[in-house]
């Protein structure tokens, strides 16, 4: 990945995107109803170019991508999504860390939950995170 697509994603990133690390509580059904604590872990931009999502999903080779059906009213045009999760979201949270501004410390927050006392400003390199994935 080149750093110049690398900052243009974390542009698109600060202007459309959110980054969500959180506890919510599920209710397992499968375990008679318990209420357990699971954390939420996710990144994605969402936007009405179809194309730009898909370049994005393209040149990171990750997460997924599909059209955002909440506005079901004619006079909205389509919004399409790129999202990823967890594992995922930390590799997209180390590849844009050094470009973030406005949502810097949401991206901090992602990385410090996997790696709370490693995270040393290290980029992560796309091409070794795909191979220590089997992604490739």
């Amino acid at each position: 990945m080149e750093i110049s697509d690398a900052a243009y994603i974390a542009g698109l990133f600060e202007g459309q995107g959110c980054a969500t690390c959180k506890q919510r509580k599920i209710k397992r059904k499968d375990r008679g109803g318990k209420v357990y604590n699971q954390w939420y872990i996710r990144c994605e931009i969402t936007m009405t170019n179809k194309s730009t999502i898909d370049w994005i999903h393209q040149v990171l080779g990750f997460g997924w991508s599909a059209e955002k059906k909440y506005h079901t009213k004619p006079k909205y045009k389509k919004q399409w999504r790129w999202c990823c999760g967890y594992r995922d979201a930390l590799a997209f949270a180390k590849i844009i860390w050094p470009f973030a501004q406005a949502k810097l410390h949401s991206i901090e927050n992602i990385i410090d939950h996997y790696e709370p006392k490693t995270t040393d400003g290290k980029v992560i390199d796309l091409e070794e995170y795909k191979k220590n994935m089997g992604l490739e």
